[in-house]
């Protein structure tokens, strides 16, 4: 399989000497071609220049000698070949610059490009056929054309390994365009070709293309004297003023007709649907001309429809002798299977209808947005400077699913993208920190540690007004710290770790902050001394108070506080030695059990509903028949006392929709048990696997208010808590359903608070949490974070999507997270969805939910999102299903969901020689003819 994008990037880069275009402001690259020597094709004359100056990734590759032949075009004798890497990328630079006299009022809305790229197989050594592409002969040349507005000065083309072969390439050609030619291409949309076809040439063999097609446009012939007449004429066909399309002259000097007089055209092509756009939409261009002179009785009128509807005017068509005219979209056309476009002559016309050519394009996106050019500039200076030996080709940011590896970015609608975070620690960088660092003005969180960077630290870092952590451990830095980042440390804004550097700060006044002035102690002393004063004259007029209070009391003393001692475990038997645990601070205000209550709630605990690490959770009935769910506290436990009060404390003041609550608890003797309201639906992971209580197959929907809920759960521990609270242990089995699918967050016996005003860690001794969900940076350090949370949560939305458990049998123990960046890097998220919702979701909230839990799951905590903006996207995502939802109520269809990489409009040639090189049997095109048919009386355009 082969994924190929394009995408444009801002930035401000100069290739080498190769890069130029040709004198006609052509762009042809032969890929594979070595030596530095261009190779010039026999057909064209166009000039085609190697491609090492626009790529640093694969090698060249020659066909197979059997292949060869002295037709077949030049650059199709070699290939490069892309082994490695997810993606591998071409980039343009500066063409803005080699069209500006073909485009000089493009500047503001960007420059417009026909951009094609050719593969031919070749039995070279070590390739897979692609499925995707559909090469299905060695021989055969598969070409990709697009029409795109490049809004910025560097244009990208991706070749993406889906895992079933390895990508490989021919030839690539930029062409610039007028920025009036093809309307329908602008900031927003592009066009993908589909099919172009010349009508009705004299020889089935003869592509038209450069120089008779100025834009090298690639029309292949089309004719069968079978069901059709040929018209044509030697004479030049002109185009008219302000055409916008431009139809070359010798593909407007032919044109077909219908062999009857009185039969019609009539021109059809089925929808292909592409993985990522299961309803492409289409546009057609249709070119006419009249080629005969007609006499002055004779008239030829006719009108188009398009799946019956009449296209656009009223009017008949009568196109003008030797000009050239056009027909076409404005918008695209109405979604359907098959589309069928009969010309019919009008009533009053004396001539069968005909057409000269027909381009159809598909519509794809282009808003997204490239990355800023001076984060490109700076970026890619790094890169090259460290010769960084990650996946780093393309766009840094852009498409996200392909953001370089360490690279977090910030996305806004319709404007760049800019890089928040770089991670490129134990990278084995050397030599001194690059300057480039300080032109990303948009980092937050830089991490260069555990490198061999030498050098002192350049002050200039102190200038990026966004940074607030930066990682320099375990490097071999020497000198001290510079003042510009002393001042940011002491001021706050800058968490600055450089230990393990040992030839820096070697001198241990250079890393402090420098001394404030004299005058700081009178802004000291002063306030200290009016606190002193005011404390003084409070503490005195709070001993007058307290005589005056005494002497009341002493004449009144019949009232007694009530309740003067609060339920509090302090007064409770201390619990057995090892389990000792501060519990003086802790009161309980819900029901306390006895354990012989919990016998006779429990049944003596009859039913199990679940087991923890805490112990079994048994199903029990209160006195008034309310069902509860009691957690019992196991003698061999590996959470004792101090679990079990810090979850009983924290459920106590907690209360959340989305969270268990605790309607009481048991501390008798040696017995500790907790009672929770009753989740009758069981656990997430229950639910997931298809072992729910009610015996159903979660929904997408389902699934996705499940996400939310638990999310929301997760949100209010962090900002609804006095103080916040880490969860540790979020989990699908920590996740329980009542009887509407509400999901509550529950087990709170890993919990921690933290300081709400600095929340880098709360420190502990011990790792906690399940194996499959814990954040691996709170594994390297010990200190769980917030962020924790988040990679537990990512993992949950990871099991959600897929049906499968964290840690999966692939056939050796494999991560879900690795198990799907793997498969989403082929572009289809078919390949990770559940089967079991038998494709019944919109592939939009699929994917969106797929794209947060990656997030959620990145390595380095500062590139996770917040529960916050979680819940903001899982909202999305939620929209998304239910306009989807409504579109099926609508029309009555189910859409079935799927996704994958955009198939560009395959047309197939045959590279066995150059004049011949359309294969008749391959065509996506397809013609009907209809005899006997007369013109329509009643339907249909009138007489001009």
């Amino acid at each position: 399989m082969l994924l190929l994008g394009i995408a444009a990037a801002a930035t401000a880069a100069v290739l080498q000497a190769s890069a130029q275009p040709d004198s006609i402001g052509f762009i042809s690259i032969d890929c594979g071609l070595p030596g530095t020597a261009n190779s010039v094709d026999d057909t064209t004359k166009l000039s085609y220049a190697p491609d090492a100056g626009f790529t640093d990734a694969g090698s060249n590759q020659n066909i197979s000698v059997e292949y060869i032949t002295p037709s077949l075009s030049k650059r199709y004798l070699n290939v490069r070949s892309f082994p490695n890497g997810v993606r591998n990328c071409y980039t343009h630079y500066r063409i803005q610059a080699f069209v500006v006299s073909l485009a000089l009022s493009a500047k503001r809305a960007g420059l417009k490009y026909l951009l094609r790229a050719e593969f031919m197989y070749g039995n070279y050594a070590g390739v897979n056929f692609w499925s995707m592409v559909n090469v299905s002969t060695p021989d055969g040349v598969v070409t990709l054309e697009a029409v795109v507005v490049v809004p910025d000065d560097s244009v990208q083309v991706c070749l993406v390994d889906t895992g079933s072969g390895t990508p490989f390439i021919s030839a690539l050609e930029l062409r610039p365009l007028k920025n009036s030619l093809y309307p329908q291409a602008n900031a927003t949309q592009g066009l993908v070709l589909f099919v172009r076809r010349n009508f009705g040439p004299t020889d089935a063999t003869d592509i038209v293309r450069y120089p008779d097609d100025p834009h090298d446009r690639v029309w292949i012939p089309l004719m069968n004297t079978a069901i059709w007449d040929m018209i044509s004429t030697t004479s030049k066909v002109q185009n008219l003023d302000n055409d916008i399309f431009e139809a070359p002259s010798k593909v407007m000097q032919t044109a077909i007709t219908p062999l009857n007089g009185s039969s019609n055209i009539s021109l059809f092509w089925d929808s292909a649907p592409q993985p990522r756009d299961p309803t492409p939409r289409y546009m057609a261009i249709m070119h006419f001309s009249e080629l005969v002179r007609l006499s002055g009785t004779a008239v030829r009128e006719f009108f188009i429809e398009v799946n019956d509807v009449v296209w656009q005017s009223s009017l008949g068509l009568r196109p003008d002798y030797l000009f050239s005219d056009s027909s076409y979209s404005t918008a695209p056309l109405p979604a359907s299977t098959r589309y069928t476009i009969p010309i019919n002559a009008t009533a009053n016309s004396t001539l069968p209808p005909f057409i000269n050519a027909i381009e159809v394009y598909s519509v794809i996106s282009t808003t997204n947005v490239g990355t800023e050019s001076s984060d490109v500039s700076a970026i890619t200076a790094i890169k090259d400077k460290y010769r960084v030996q990650k996946n780093w080709a393309g766009g840094p940011c852009s498409p996200k699913t392909f953001a370089w590896d360490g690279l977090t970015c910030s996305y806004a609608v319709s404007s760049y993208s800019r890089i928040t975070a770089i991670n490129i620690s134990f990278s084995g960088l050397n030599g001194d920190i690059s300057s480039s660092f300080a032109n990303l003005k948009a980092v937050e969180y830089l991490d260069l540690s555990h490198n061999n960077l030498t050098g002192s630290i350049p002050d200039t870092l102190s200038q990026l007004p966004s940074l607030t952590v930066l990682d320099l451990t375990s490097n071999l830095l020497s000198g001290s710290i510079p003042p510009g980042l002393l001042k940011r440390i002491q001021d706050g804004s800058l968490n600055l770790r450089y230990d393990n550097n040992p030839n820096l700060c070697t001198n241990t006044d250079s890393c402090k902050p420098p001394k404030r002035k004299s005058k700081l102690a009178i802004y000291i002393v002063v306030p200290v001394v009016l606190v002193v004063v005011i404390i003084s004259v409070v503490a005195l007029l709070f001993l007058i108070l307290r005589r005056k209070r005494q002497g009341s009391m002493s004449t009144n003393n019949t009232l007694k506080p009530q309740n003067e001692t609060p339920m509090s475990y302090a007064t409770e038997p201390r619990p057995p030695p090892g389990d000792a645990y501060e519990e003086s601070s802790l009161h309980l205000e819900n029901r306390r059990f006895t354990y012989k209550e919990l016998e006779m709630i429990t049944n003596n605990f009859q039913r199990v509903l679940g087991r923890g690490g805490f112990g079994k959770v048994y199903d029990g009935f209160l006195e008034d028949g309310t069902q509860v769910a009691v957690k019992l506290r196991s003698q061999s436990s590996n959470q004792g006392v101090k679990e079990f009060l810090s979850e009983a404390q924290i459920l106590t003041r907690i209360h959340h929709k989305n969270l268990v609550s605790m309607i009481g608890y048991c501390k008798d003797g040696q017995y500790m048990a907790l009672v929770y309201e009753y989740m009758p639906e069981g656990t997430l992971q229950e639910q997931i696997a298809g072992n729910g209580r009610n015996g159903k197959r979660l929904t997408w929907r389902q699934r996705l208010l499940i996400a939310l809920d638990s999310a929301q759960g997760l949100e209010y521990l962090r900002k609804g808590c006095n103080p916040p609270l880490i969860h540790r242990d979020v989990k699908a089995t920590n996740i329980l359903l009542n009887t509407k699918l509400v999901a509550k967050i529950a087990d709170f016996g890993l919990s921690k608070a933290f300081n709400h005003d600095y929340e880098a860690h709360v420190s502990t001794n011990t790792l906690v949490g399940t194996p499959g969900y814990v954040d691996p940076e709170y594994q390297a350090t010990m200190h769980p974070t917030t962020k924790g949370d988040v990679y537990s949560f990512g993992v949950v939305l990871l099991e959600l999507v897929t049906g499968r458990q964290a840690i999966l049998s692939d056939p050796e123990p494999t991560s879900i997270i690795h198990w799907v960046r793997r498969r989403l890097a082929r572009g289809n998220i078919e390949d990770v969805v559940d089967k079991r919702m038998h494709g019944e979701y919109d592939v939009n909230s699929v994917w969106k939910v797929a794209d947060i839990a990656l997030k959620c799951t990145m390595q380095v905590t500062a590139q996770r999102p917040t529960m916050t903006d979680v819940v903001a996207h899982l909202q999305e995502c939620l929209e998304l299903e239910e306009g989807h939802r409504v579109g099926d109520s609508t029309t009555g269809s189910l859409f079935t969901g799927s996704s994958g990489d955009l198939d560009l409009g395959y047309n197939t040639y045959v590279a066995g020689s150059q004049s011949t090189e359309v294969s008749q049997t391959s065509t996506i095109f397809e013609m009907d003819h209809n005899f006997g048919k007369v013109p329509r009386m009643g339907r249909g355009p009138v007489a001009r």
